[in-house]
């Protein structure tokens, strides 16, 4: 196994993993990487090279903005998100840029090129660093592909820089999740639990994630006392903070409150997101709302508690890794059923493991979650993360709640098997057109006039 929960769950920024913060840790390990061999002082210009996706959708991303504050030495969970805009408004202003806070070069718009009609060999998610010293003479290029969820990988890259780590219970598929946990008659939340155990001791396994569980409620919190128009141009305004006034003031009696409150947790993440605010990967910024809504659900409407909270982000966490390892988590790649699919069947694993279900149910409601959310194209209107992506999640942590009750009161057992529905959404997501996987090229985006 190579992929922790504290990969899965990385606090950032928005509006996209793929787009904003992936190029951000890019950009960052590039110049990184000429610190560390002594040449960032001799650079004289840089230049970044956005290919597919990052190129067609990239300005409404964020990507330009990510990868700029990623060579100045930034990192997604540090920043400031309401500093982002002067640190960026600067640079283009003076037309320079600091790298780490100590060498300045000159930096113009031409320096950042968007190539829309070409994609590298790697994946859809391509972009190209090359710096140059003054006599115009390559001093390093590296080519870096941001792969979903915040991951990015280097072009050249050994397999060991990925290598496995050599956990307690390994498992590559849910049936092998299943199979561990029957012969040591364990949850798969402790399965997931104690791998985590070759990372880091328990103490900062429970404190990782409280940490990003409070993450999740400050941005919560926020976007529930905040209004106004969202940024990008489609002059869509906040909604959730209004529905959570009306909700305050609806009959506490309506057995479709519960759904409604579903509603507003989410939709106030992803507005949060939208606006570039701080999230969590949760695996990605496209569908950071779902999980914090559904673990804000048990909470307040299942009479849930903080050990429940663990077992929740482990057993959705476990989850996430299946489709990590076995699949994709980039709607570049594999449209949004990699994205808010993804999120809905991990939240409606997390959620049974919360409940104390058993391994079985959990494996079911991730399986029934991802079965229906198969094919989902990403086709965000303007390339903003925005139309359809803040009320599809709405549907996704409905999908998710739904799923766990359904798998949680069957008797019968099930004919489809999570493994096979993955291996189902990956195909499916590669047979998909590229005009359907975030580039704004067809769907929603092609026939919703921008206003």
């Amino acid at each position: 196994m190579r992929t922790s929960l504290f990969d899965l769950f990385k606090i950032g920024i928005g509006p996209s993993s793929s787009h904003t913060v992936g190029p951000m840790r890019a950009a960052y390990r590039f110049v990184r990487r000429l610190s560390q061999a002594a040449l960032l002082t001799t650079v004289e210009r840089v230049r970044i090279e956005l290919y597919g996706s990052l190129a067609l959708t990239g300005l409404s991303h964020g990507t330009d903005r990510g990868a700029l504050l990623g060579l100045m030495g930034l990192q997604s969970d540090e920043v400031e998100p309401d500093s982002i805009a002067a640190r960026v408004d600067e640079i283009r202003g003076r037309k320079e840029i600091t790298f780490f806070k100590r060498h300045v070069i000159r930096f113009e718009p031409d320096d950042l090129v968007f190539r829309k009609d070409e994609v590298l060999p790697g994946h859809s998610n391509g972009m190209r660093f090359t710096a140059f010293d003054q006599k115009g003479t390559v001093v390093d290029t590296r080519v870096f592909y941001s792969v979903g969820g915040g991951f990015i990988t280097e072009e050249g890259e050994s397999t060991s820089a990925h290598a496995t780590r050599n956990v307690l219970y390994p498992f590559a598929s849910a049936g092998e999740l299943l199979r561990i946990g029957h012969e040591k008659d364990l949850s798969i939340h402790l399965i997931m639990f104690t791998n985590e155990m070759t990372w880091r001791p328990i103490d900062k396994i429970c404190d990782g994630v409280w940490k990003i569980w409070k993450t999740m409620q400050d941005c919560t919190a926020r976007g529930l006392s905040t209004r106004g128009e969202l940024p990008g141009g489609l002059a869509v305004e906040r909604s959730a903070a209004d529905m959570a006034r009306n909700l305050g003031r609806a009959n506490a009696g309506d057995p479709l409150g519960g759904m409604d409150w579903l509603n507003a947790w989410e939709i106030t993440v992803n507005e949060e997101n939208a606006a570039g605010g701080r999230v969590v990967t949760a695996p990605t910024n496209g569908a950071a709302g779902i999980i914090p809504a559904v673990a804000h659900y048990y909470l307040r409407f299942l009479e849930g508690n903080k050990e429940g909270i663990l077992r929740y982000f482990l057993g959705a966490g476990a989850i996430g890794v299946l489709y990590k390892e076995n699949a994709s988590i980039s709607g570049a790649e594999v449209g949004c059923q990699g994205e808010v699919g993804v999120a809905c069947s991990m939240a409606a694993a997390g959620l049974v493991a919360a409940l104390n279900g058993s391994n079985e149910q959990l494996e079911h409601a991730a399986e029934i979650a991802m079965e229906h959310n198969l094919g989902m194209t990403c086709d965000p209107v303007g390339g903003l993360v925005q139309i359809p992506c803040i009320e599809r999640n709405a549907f996704g942590a409905v999908k998710a709640v739904n799923a766990a009750r359904m798998a949680m009161a069957e008797a019968t057992g099930h004919k489809v098997s999570l493994d096979q529905v993955i291996r189902t959404m990956y195909q499916t997501g590669l047979d998909t057109q590229t005009r359907y996987k975030e580039t704004a090229l067809g769907g929603l985006a092609l026939n919703v006039i921008e206003c």
